[in-house]
């Protein structure tokens, strides 16, 4: 499933590409506004074209392949929890318990290391 979510993913990622090269740019009618043009810099747009639906449909599904491709990702990252009763759900583990640890007595002489002979 994530296979045939990458492929897909992938092909939309080159359409979009593609897509968005071939577009005529608004930078072309920047240069014609100072000029006298008769269009104004971001000026009324008809119906949108097939190209403009194109774009905003591969992008969508881009967005979309982006998010649920994050989502498998995090879910295989992220440990699933277990059934009550099976032997991972037994709760942390802990170190061997080995008896209390004792303080030495506040008062007790210290003994100065012995020379190495």
């Amino acid at each position: 499933m994530i296979t045939l979510l990458m492929i897909i993913h992938i092909l939309v990622c080159f359409f979009l590409i593609f897509i968005v090269l071939i577009q005529s740019s608004k930078g072309a009618e920047l240069g014609a506004a100072f000029g006298g043009s008769s269009q104004t810099l971001f000026g009324s747009r008809g119906a949108a074209t097939l190209f403009s639906k194109l774009t905003t449909i591969s992008a969508v599904v881009f967005m979309l392949t982006s998010l649920f491709l994050s989502m498998a990702d995090i879910k295989k990252t992220v440990p699933i929890e277990q059934k009550a009763g099976s032997p991972a759900q037994q709760g942390p583990l802990q170190a061997p318990q080995q008896g209390p640890v004792q303080a030495p007595p506040q008062n007790a002489p210290v003994q100065p290391p012995q020379p190495v002979k």
